[in-house]
């Protein structure tokens, strides 16, 4: 997957110079001892976070003397359970904390203590609020993804669709977490939406906008969530969502109400699942990210920072290290840089969805 990755990235679509972190080497340790490392994600079942758990694995056998824990709270809103996980952690003496937070704001008391316990922690995917509250952060340009899709709905709809569009979005939740408010800022401004508050998702004025709602980001929910704006505004032509799951789900909303010629679906993740979706021509594009290499990178580091107390540094430019975005989908925009779904299948995520 990542070598074809890496003849890519020159193009500059993927961002990130190298998927190789500024480290040095780590070897296994000599002895029997083994550094744990905790992985707290939102939710064990979403095919994200389980690319997650298997890049963080597969780092730790390459290592050898790292043991990885795989923990999350309930669902994706569940703050406490991701507070119990970690005090958890500090109890069993963990050297690291891998966290993507379901709460960026509500989580850093916690976060604190870990750091206290002399943890090095690092955010993936979402950043902390504020940032700093962890030592790094390997994500996904989330905002990044979001203009991306926002640029493609508008490139691929043509300005009058544009002016007359009635424009809804389905997020995770109503926590405003940074990867929420990032992505849904992202997709606004690209869409051409004059954004207010970027640190807050719904407080647009703009009259296109007809609605948003949450839906966790699952696909139960995520249709749920569009059967109610449907069933306030059948009008709607394009809808941003969180995640792919949520997409699907929405999909399967917009095509009970035969829909499906009227709306134009954007979202992000890359996951086969969201891939085989955009080549169905259920979603136009999707933004894809790395997953597995974001756990990767973390354990990486985790072990560097137990052998000699070296910090990880973020991409130049950036408050982050980049882990990369590429552009999906089979009907590309003039301008802007995309790849096909055959190209996204190869280099997709998570599996294939049962025919």
């Amino acid at each position: 997957m990542f070598e074809s990755l890496r003849r890519v990235m020159v193009r500059g679509t993927v961002i990130g110079a190298t998927l190789a972190l500024a480290l040095s080497s780590v070897t296994a340790a000599q002895d029997d001892e083994k550094i744990l490392v905790g992985l707290v994600v939102k939710d064990l079942d979403n095919a994200f976070f389980v690319k997650m758990i298997e890049g963080a694995q597969a780092k730790a056998d390459e290592l050898g003397n790292i043991e990885v824990q795989a923990l999350s709270g309930e669902d994706s809103a569940d703050n406490e359970g991701q507070v119990v996980a970690i005090e958890n952690l500090i109890a069993a003496g963990a050297k690291g904390l891998l966290l993507t937070a379901s709460d960026s704001k509500g989580i850093v008391p916690t976060v604190e203590k870990a750091k206290e316990a002399d943890m090095l922690v690092i955010a993936l995917d979402t950043q902390l609020d504020p940032p700093d509250a962890a030592q790094a952060t390997f994500a996904t340009d989330n905002r990044l993804a979001g203009e991306l899709i926002g640029k493609w709905a508008a490139g691929h709809l043509g300005e009058d669709a544009v002016a007359n569009a009635k424009i809804a979005a389905i997020n995770d939740s109503t926590l405003q977490t940074s990867v929420d408010v990032q992505r849904n800022q992202g997709f606004m401004d690209g869409f051409g939406v004059d954004i207010m508050d970027e640190a807050v998702w719904g407080d647009e004025t703009d009259p296109r906008i007809v609605g948003q709602d949450v839906s966790n980001g699952t696909q139960e929910l995520g249709r749920t969530a569009m059967e109610n704006l449907l069933a306030a505004h059948p009008d709607i032509t394009v809808l941003h969502t969180i995640n792919e799951p949520t997409a699907n789900g929405a999909y399967l909303a917009i095509e009970a109400a035969g829909l499906q010629d009227q709306i134009t679906i954007v979202s992000v993740d890359g996951s086969c699942a969201g891939v085989k979706d955009v080549a169905d021509g259920k979603v136009g594009a999707t933004a894809m990210q790395f997953p597995l290499l974001m756990a990767s990178l973390g354990v990486e580091a985790v072990a560097q920072f137990a052998a000699d107390g070296t910090l990880p540094q973020p991409t130049e430019g950036l408050d982050f290290y980049n882990t990369g975005v590429a552009l999906i989908t089979d009907q590309p925009v003039a301008g802007l840089e995309s790849y096909d779904t055959a190209w996204g299948l190869e280099n997709c995520w998570g599996e294939l969805p049962a025919e």
